[in-house]
């Protein structure tokens, strides 16, 4: 997801516990609320069709069921925990060839579990229990949801194999869904598929556990990304934040800027200003990958080509127009995008990277972010929700960027050895 001149023209350019006396359900039904923009997508004939041709249709039925077996707050919580992990896990299987596949959309799709969440918070938003369910109550049940569906509250790794590394990846929901309602994000199926798993790399096995984000400026603000990583990265080894970018290459971003540039959301809502963190006092303009980009851009790793991008939008220092720097930020000057532009891709790998450096963990921990190529569908396709170039792009991306972290974490053990 790159800045809004990036993007332009081009597809997919891219929040306790307690028992509550029981109360008649009109009393409750007060704090319901109406579906959220993204929600109202979902009628569509394409959401349905995923879902439909997925296997994927009954996942908010079955929600439905769970959440009316529930008689307290403290049971409703634990119900959409429950059924929040259960839909990441199924999505996680399904990718990974685990159980049926549930139709013939192919395994490889990160979007059944886009469309199947959007399912449940609508269930859960609309949702009137026979007992009294406060707006503040209702909102800790949609964030539980919202962070187990996308894996962020599953994130481990085995403490008994001390010579196993461990490797953090992200990716993000679809987005620019009012431009193609088929758009898949390729940065999502890699978390679907890297999940779990272990890949083999030059210096020993290295264990990849994955998490998703959602396109929204409002969950950035709320602090969404440092909730799920701030307690991970001082474990891991290596990380990468990957998102969908250019056509046809991908870019390892140097540098990484303090700027929001306004582009809608997933929710139609576009945010201009500097990136809200705590301590902004503090905040630096510039953050800089870890990652080693230079070992990744000499490799072999797959089809596309694969990119050191050094560029940045600033304002200079004493200037008041943004001026494009193709090797990188001048002394003193304010940020307007960064490699990776002035949008949410931007912006989670900002916000990675500060916390990594807040962490005291800047000379020792490799990260930063990853665009890939933006997922394009077969010639002539406008109407299918997919096809087997669609299909082969998609899988191709996925082994790349399953091939760059090999590397990474090669070069990186090299590096410290």
């Amino acid at each position: 997801m790159r800045s809004v001149r990036v993007r332009i023209g081009v597809l997919g350019l891219a929040l306790l516990t307690g028992l509550a006396a029981p109360v008649p359900t009109a009393t409750a039904a007060g704090t319901a609320a109406a579906p959220t923009v993204e929600e109202r997508r979902l009628d569509g004939a394409v959401p349905q069709e995923i879902l439909r041709r997925s296997g994927f249709a009954d996942v908010a039925p079955d929600f439905v069921h769970a959440l009316d077996h529930a008689h307290s707050y403290a049971q409703a919580r634990r119900a959409v925990a429950r059924e929040g992990t259960r839909l990441w896990r199924r999505a996680v299987d399904r990718a990974q060839g685990r159980g049926p596949a549930g139709g013939d959309l192919s395994r490889d799709d990160d979007r059944p579990l886009y469309w199947a969440r959007l399912g449940m918070t609508r269930e859960l938003r609309a949702w009137e229990p026979g007992f009294r369910l406060g707006e503040g109550q209702r909102a800790r049940l949609l964030d539980e949801l919202e962070r187990t569906s996308r894996g962020q509250t599953s994130i481990g790794y085995p403490r008994h194999d001390k010579g196993m590394k461990r490797v953090l990846v992200t990716g993000f929901d679809p987005f620019t869904l009012d431009r193609d309602i088929r758009i898949s994000n390729p940065s999502g199926a890699v978390a679907l598929a890297l999940d779990g798993t272990v890949i083999e790399t030059a210096d020993g096995p290295a264990r990849v556990e994955t998490a998703v984000f959602p396109v929204r400026w409002r969950d950035f603000a709320q602090g969404t990304v440092e909730r799920a990583l701030r307690p991970r990265l001082p474990e891991v080894d290596l990380f990468t934040t990957v998102s969908q970018g250019r056509v046809g290459r991908f870019d390892v971003e140097r540098t990484n800027g303090a700027w929001r540039g306004g582009f809608g959301d997933n929710e139609n809502i576009g945010r201009t200003e500097t990136i809200p963190v705590t301590d902004p006092a503090s905040q630096p303009q510039w953050t800089s990958t870890t990652l080693p980009y230079a070992e990744i851009v000499a490799a072999d790793t797959g089809r596309f080509p694969v990119y050191d991008n050094t560029s940045v939008t600033e304002i200079p220092a004493g200037g008041t127009e943004p001026v494009v720097r193709p090797q990188g930020p001048t002394p003193g000057s304010t940020a307007r995008a960064g490699g990776g532009g002035d949008y949410l891709s931007n912006e989670i790998a900002y916000r990675a990277t500060l916390l990594r450096d807040r962490l005291g963990l800047h000379e020792e921990l490799p990260g930063g972010h990853v665009h890939t190529p933006v997922l394009q569908f077969g010639a002539g396709n406008t109407t299918e929700v997919t096809d087997p170039e669609f299909v082969r792009n998609r899988l191709d991306i996925i082994a790349q960027v399953r091939s760059i972290v090999t590397v990474a974490v090669s070069a990186t053990e090299r590096t410290r050895g």
